[in-house]
Formats: C-alpha cells, sequence, structure tokens
C-alpha cells in the first residue's frame, strides 16, 4: 500500500532508515515453529495467548532496558508466553538480529521478528519463525508475502484500518494482527481492534496489538475476536515473569 502521507517524524525516521538498510549475504530458509498451533496448544492449557516483546526501548517510551534478552525470554516463556517477538531495529528500538539469534537458540516457542521490512532482500538477514509486514509501509504485499513463504516463513501482516485488512486478505494473509496505534501519530485506541476485527474470517488467525495492559485490556480484545495478543511494554516494564504471568491468566480469572 505504502501510504506514508501524514506520519508522525519518529516514523518518518524510521522507514527512511529502514529504506537504506540491506539484507543478507544467502538467501534464509527456515523450519518455522507454528503459531497457530503454539496459541492452540496455549488454550488448551488455560491460558490467554501472549506474544510477549523483547524491546529494549522505542520512539514511544522512556528509557532503555538493558537486562540480558535471553534470561528475559526464558522468564517470559516460563510465566506462559506463547510466542516471542523480539526487535531487530537498531536504531530506534535497540534491537538486533543477534539477539533474535540467540532468544530463538534458547526457546522452544515460536519467535516474531518485528522490524520495518520493505524489500524481499531484507528478509535474508536472520532466521525467525515468522515475520511482520506492515501493509501500510509495503509496495508489493503480495510479492513479499510470497517470498517470505517461500523461504519458510509465517507471516504476520499489521493492519490498522479495514482497508489494510482487505489488503492483507487480498495477499493471502494467513496471520493479521490489528495495531491499536495509529502509526501517522502514534496514538492508542483500543476501538481499532473491535471496528475491524469483524472484517477478518475466522480462518486467519487475528493477532490484538499495542495498547494493551491490564487484565481488562485482554479480555476485551478476547471479546472482540483476537486469538492472541502482542504485548510489549506492559510486560516489559518492571517483572516481566509477573507481568507475563498477570496478562496470560485465564479470563475466567480476571
Amino acid at each position: 500500500m505504502n501510504d506514508t502521507d501524514g506520519l508522525a517524524p519518529a516514523v518518518e525516521s524510521i522507514l527512511a532508515t529502514a529504506r537504506e538498510r540491506g539484507g543478507g549475504d544467502e538467501r534464509v530458509s527456515v523450519d518455522s515453529r507454528s503459531l497457530p498451533a503454539a496459541i492452540a496448544a496455549a488454550e488448551a492449557d488455560g491460558r490467554v495467548p501472549v506474544i510477549s516483546e523483547i524491546k529494549p526501548t522505542s520512539p514511544t517510551t522512556d528509557g532503555q532496558r538493558t537486562d540480558d534478552p535471553v534470561e528475559l525470554a526464558e522468564e517470559m516463556v516460563g510465566a506462559g508466553a506463547t510466542a516471542l517477538s523480539v526487535l531487530t531495529e537498531p536504531e530506534h528500538f535497540g534491537g538486533s538480529v543477534e539477539t533474535l539469534e540467540a532468544v530463538r537458540a534458547a526457546v522452544d516457542v515460536p519467535v516474531l521478528r518485528k522490524d520495518f521490512i520493505l524489500r524481499e532482500e531484507q528478509l535474508d538477514t536472520v532466521e525467525a519463525d515468522l515475520i511482520l509486514l506492515i501493509a501500510r509501509f509495503v509496495d508489493d504485499l503480495d510479492g513479499l508475502v510470497t517470498a517470505a513463504r517461500e523461504r519458510g516463513f509465517q507471516v504476520l501482516v499489521e493492519t490498522h484500518t479495514a482497508p489494510e485488512v482487505e489488503a492483507a486478505l487480498d495477499a493471502g494473509a494467513e496471520i493479521i494482527g490489528v495495531n491499536n496505534r495509529d502509526l501517522a501519530q502514534l496514538q492508542v485506541d483500543l476501538s481499532t481492534f473491535e471496528s475491524v476485527a469483524s472484517e477478518v474470517p475466522e480462518s486467519v488467525t487475528l493477532i490484538a496489538e499495542s495498547g494493551l495492559s491490564t487484565s481488562e485490556d485482554v479480555s476485551r480484545m478476547r471479546a472482540a475476536g483476537a486469538d492472541a495478543l502482542l504485548i510489549g511494554s506492559a510486560i516489559m516494564d518492571g517483572d516481566v515473569s509477573e507481568n507475563t504471568r498477570r496478562l496470560t491468566t485465564t479470563e475466567t480469572d480476571v
């Protein structure tokens, strides 16, 4: 779609950096761990499926967390995280491909590469179970989804509006995220998910993203149709084990 009108300066800076970033020297081939299967296993175990995000910093948070990311990952999984999201964008989020490699080697759950991927060559950087494609920023969503799958990646297509959901479905997306944060102005509104979730067929795995900090937020998104929730700051701010355990508590207990 590549709609970059009216973006917040921080997002413009992230995209400018992403456009300059290259890829790896060799084509990546991945034997990925299934996110839908992990979600089903979490529900069977009585846990709310949460993708817990390792995010050292971001333009919407203060300060930087410097803990060992592998230790954080192990704590999150031990506390019930269904999958992990690892930032690999270095300049604005403090991430790295080396962090993702280390985390994925240390855990047995699916690991999402969270980055601003715009071109096919940028897929060939690191092995992950899933990669994120943001519908608003990708020129050829169909082509990039296909290229990612050819390498063995599962693809989480992130959307914010009904037209973006339609574009994701047209591209054959099987996992769709709805970001409650408007990337134009970085404002969060949980009703965003509720307003577009009905556009997503039941056959598609649906992820609620951003702005989720309480058990009530989790229950609200689940009631609106979220199969899983991607949660970053609310887990990273404080004791990650305690926060993960709190947010993966079953709806009947919150």
